[in-house]
């Protein structure tokens, strides 16, 4: 009787997971893989941001080169500037912060080396709302630098959909 019991359960188990799995593929969920890029290798200017680490490291995964020599380039790439923001969002009666708004913009621009001219200059923004307390300081500092490079790993993201979409000229 109790190895029929454990034999039922088990059945039971093995039919929801595989209803688990038919309704995942179903939606149209999927890993989000690699990025398609119309280009191999890439050469890099202009300032250094705190993105450019994960930005590079993203690059590599992607199957990217990224090159120190513009003329060995399929494209250029030029950074040109990052901003963080953080402003009060509201109050309390007591005049005391309730609420941020971080914010966080990168610009950048490309082109192709054979190309004089560069893009208009794009930009990515990210936006994060969070509540504040005195009492919870520690706690709220952590909280925001995890806002923070979420915001930035957000953008490396962005950045590289962006890139996905330039088709290069034959050469």
């Amino acid at each position: 009787m109790q190895y029929k019991c454990l034999n039922m359960t088990l059945y039971r188990g093995l039919i929801l997971a595989i209803l688990a799995s038919l309704m995942l593929s179903a939606c149209g969920f999927q890993l989000r893989g690699i990025t398609e890029l119309s280009f191999k290798t890439l050469y890099i200017q202009g300032a250094t941001l705190s993105i450019s680490r994960e930005l590079n490291q993203s690059f590599k995964a992607n199957g990217i080169r990224v090159v120190e020599n513009k003329s060995d380039a399929d494209l250029l790439l030029e950074m040109l500037n990052e901003t963080n923001e953080k402003r009060i969002l509201s109050l309390s009666g007591g005049g005391k912060v309730r609420e941020y708004e971080l914010n966080y913009h990168v610009s950048f621009r490309t082109r192709e080396p054979a190309n004089p001219i560069w893009s208009a200059p794009q930009t990515v923004q990210s936006r994060r709302d969070y509540s504040y307390s005195d009492d919870a300081l520690l706690g709220k500092l952590d909280e925001e630098s995890q806002l923070n490079t979420d915001m930035r790993s957000d953008a490396v993201r962005e950045v590289l959909r962006r890139l996905s979409a330039i088709k290069l000229t034959a050469k």
